[in-house]
């Protein structure tokens, strides 16, 4: 098998690598020749490793079917290197767009390349540096015949599920791989939030140190209902000492948290299609606070009262409560994503496979954890099993447990987006009857919008 990676930045080079280990013959290019030197100087020997010096040299090394993955930055640079390779290649070959792109340009790309007769395909990479070089999740989407051609290809370069099988399916048509990535990294962006606030709670009301922290998160990855990558990752995280001051690394980071936009654009999503995911949309309203310093420096002067009233729990009782508040707030954020995708799916007519996503998602992936059996098993539509194990996290002492944080931290003035927007999510979800009935009679008062009666079909208008 032969593969061509253009792009040797972190990702591009790893995934280079990863071809090469399983033997397959890597052609690579990068615009910055220096960098294309300095790979082969570094991983040379790694493998069967071919260097170009120009896209028309590097077209030259591969034997047809030509297959290029893209790692290059989203947007423009991907239309500016697809159409600098059309005057190189042939009909059939085929170039793949491992990068974070919006899954509507990929769309265009699909349409555009298949005019001049080359296979696009819009897949999604996830699994970070080190997923890269030894197996991520890969989530192609575009032609089933081309991704087909790719399939083994990128099996061999995929991390494994547990299951015996590896974490790369077809996704499906049209841009439906990156639009699957980029709710994945919604997601990511939501569990990363709901971390950092049970980290708010046991560091600022618990006094928990850094030992006990990573203690705590080490040990939470032992448990099944809590066993992720994020979480593993904490627990390392408060381990690290910066070598300058020798104090916790965490301490000597800033706390305004950027974003590349996948998250905004999963927000997005979400409003096109009509799917709440607040959680998520919480997560991302989180980093862009955080980032802004003006608002920030005004909002130190806004009166702050707070009025303690129920008694801290102990340590090890705070971080019980805290746990299942974890739990049923990672669930609730792969609630929402999947439910996004699905509504999407029926929109666009894509027929996606919500558990082999899932499945998919088991290994290699940032959001990869023990948890995700559930979503898989649910959608399988043969079994009970996983929505059974769902609900049963969800009801009785749990749900109490979030409720009972979501209090703690408000109470005593911690900034709790994302775990009070899971609660509310969980609580809009179970109600009956929700108040936006006022918020329709309000439309209708001064707009005359109409709206629907509980007693009989149509729109109607009030007397007011």
């Amino acid at each position: 098998m032969q593969l061509g990676v253009i792009g040797l930045g972190t990702m591009g080079a790893n995934l280079a690598r990863n071809a090469a280990s399983h033997g397959i013959a890597v052609s690579v290019f990068n615009r910055t020749r220096e960098k294309t030197d300095a790979f082969i100087a570094s991983h040379g020997g790694e493998g069967k490793f071919t260097p170009s010096i120009s896209l028309g040299e590097f077209c030259k090394s591969l034997k047809r079917t030509r297959v290029i993955l893209l790692m290059v930055q989203a947007g423009s640079a991907v239309d500016a290197v697809c159409n600098e390779l059309t005057e190189y290649l042939d009909d059939g070959d085929i170039i793949i767009d491992g990068g974070n792109s919006l899954y509507r340009d990929t769309e265009r790309r699909i349409t555009e390349m298949a005019e001049k007769g080359i296979a696009f395909i819009g897949m999604g990479v996830s699994g970070g540096e080190e997923g890269a070089r030894k197996g991520p999740s890969m989530m192609p989407g575009g032609e089933m015949k081309a991704v087909c051609e790719v399939l083994p290809l990128l099996q061999s370069m995929a991390a494994q599920d547990g299951l015996g099988g590896a974490c790369v399916t077809h996704i499906g048509s049209g841009g439906s791989g990156h639009f699957v990535k980029m709710v994945h990294n919604g997601i990511e962006y939501a569990v990363m939030q709901l971390i950092a606030e049970i980290y708010d709670v046991l560091r600022t009301i618990g006094g928990y140190t850094d030992q006990q922290l990573a203690e705590t998160f080490t040990a939470w990855n032992t448990l099944p209902e809590l066993q992720s990558f994020l979480v593993e990752i904490t627990g390392e995280i408060f381990q690290a000492k910066d070598e300058k001051s020798g104090k916790a690394l965490l301490e000597m980071i800033g706390d305004t948290g950027g974003q590349k936009g996948t998250g905004k654009w999963t927000v997005a999503a979400a409003m096109e299609y009509g799917v709440p995911v607040p959680s998520i949309t919480a997560a991302v309203e989180a980093r862009i606070l955080s980032s802004s310093k003006t608002l920030r420096a005004e909002g130190k002067q806004f009166p702050h009262v707070i009025d303690i009233h129920d008694p801290l729990p102990r340590p090890m009782k705070l971080r019980s409560l805290s746990a299942s508040a974890l739990e049923l707030g990672v669930l609730l954020a792969y609630h929402q994503g999947f439910s996004l995708i699905k509504a999407a799916s029926d929109a666009e007519g894509w027929k996606l496979d919500l558990s082999e996503i899932a499945r998919i998602w088991r290994g290699g992936c940032i959001v990869r954890s023990h948890a995700l059996w559930m979503f898989q098993d649910m959608y399988t539509g043969k079994s009970s099993g996983g929505r059974e194990a769902f609900l049963h996290r969800i009801r009785g002492e749990r749900q109490l447990d979030l409720r009972r944080i979501v209090g703690i931290g408000v109470s005593r003035g911690l900034a709790f987006s994302g775990l009070y927007a899971s609660l509310g999510y969980l609580d809009a979800l179970h109600r009956d009857r929700l108040p936006q009935s006022l918020v329709l009679a309000q439309r209708d008062f001064f707009g005359a919008h109409g709206f629907p009666r509980t007693d009989k079909e149509g729109v109607f208008h009030g007397a007011w």
